[in-house]
C-alpha cells in the first residue's frame, strides 16, 4: 500500500486534534473529489514500519486525540490488508486514543455480501470509534455538516452499531441541527 499524506495536527477530520493517513487508491472516482491524485493506488510513497513508527511518533502526545485514516479509500480490499497489522499496533501502543475512518463504502456493504468484506474488515471495524461512510455526493455538498462533506454520508458510531446489530449515528452530528439553514454549496 501507498499513502499520499500524513498530517501530524488534523482538526478538521474527526473530534479533537489527530493525525490523519490519507492512503493511496480509490475505485469510487466521486465527481469533484477533494484528493483526487490518491484514486491511483501508487500514488504516493510506501507504507512502511518507518512510516509507522513517524506516525506513532506524531500520536504519542496527550493533545493528540486519536488516528484518521482516509484516502484514497482506507477500506479497498487491499489497502485493509495493508492496515490492518497497522492498527493493532496503533490500538497496542494507544488503547486510549480513537480511530475514525473515512470511506465511500456503506457500512452495510463492509458487513454484507460484497466484495469489500475480506478477512479483514471485522477486525478493522472492531478498532474503530467512527466510520463516516458513503461516497461524497458533490450535488448533497454542505458547508454546515460536521465532519463530512455530503448530507449522504453517515457518521457512524462503530461500538454502538456493532453492540446493537443496526446503524446508531454519532451524538455529535446532532450539531448539524444549528446548521440547519444551510444551503447545499453549487458552483
Amino acid at each position: 500500500m501507498n499513502y499520499g499524506n500524513i498530517k501530524q495536527n488534523d482538526i478538521a477530520n474527526g473530534e479533537g486534534v489527530r493525525v490523519s493517513l490519507f492512503v493511496s487508491g480509490c475505485t469510487h472516482h466521486c465527481k469533484n473529489c477533494f484528493n483526487k491524485e490518491t484514486w491511483d493506488f501508487s500514488y504516493g510513497e510506501p507504507f512502511t514500519t518507518e512510516v509507522w513508527e513517524r506516525i506513532f511518533g506524531y500520536c504519542d502526545h496527550d493533545y493528540i486525540t486519536g488516528l484518521t485514516l482516509l484516502g484514497g479509500e482506507p477500506m479497498e480490499p487491499q489497502n485493509q490488508r495493508a492496515l490492518l497489522p497497522f492498527l493493532r499496533e496503533f490500538k497496542r501502543r494507544f488503547p486510549g486514543k480513537s480511530i475514525w475512518c473515512y470511506t465511500g463504502f456503506l457500512y452495510e456493504q463492509l458487513t454484507g455480501e460484497h466484495r469489500v468484506n475480506t478477512e479483514c474488515t471485522d477486525e478493522i471495524l472492531s478498532m474503530l470509534d467512527i466510520l463516516v461512510d458513503g461516497e461524497f455526493v458533490d450535488e448533497l455538498k454542505s458547508l454546515g455538516l460536521r465532519f463530512r462533506g455530503s448530507s449522504n454520508q453517515r457518521v457512524i458510531d462503530v461500538p454502538a452499531t456493532r453492540a446493537s446489530g443496526s446503524v446508531v449515528l454519532w451524538s455529535g452530528v446532532s450539531e448539524d441541527k444549528k446548521y440547519s439553514d444551510a444551503k447545499p454549496v453549487r458552483d
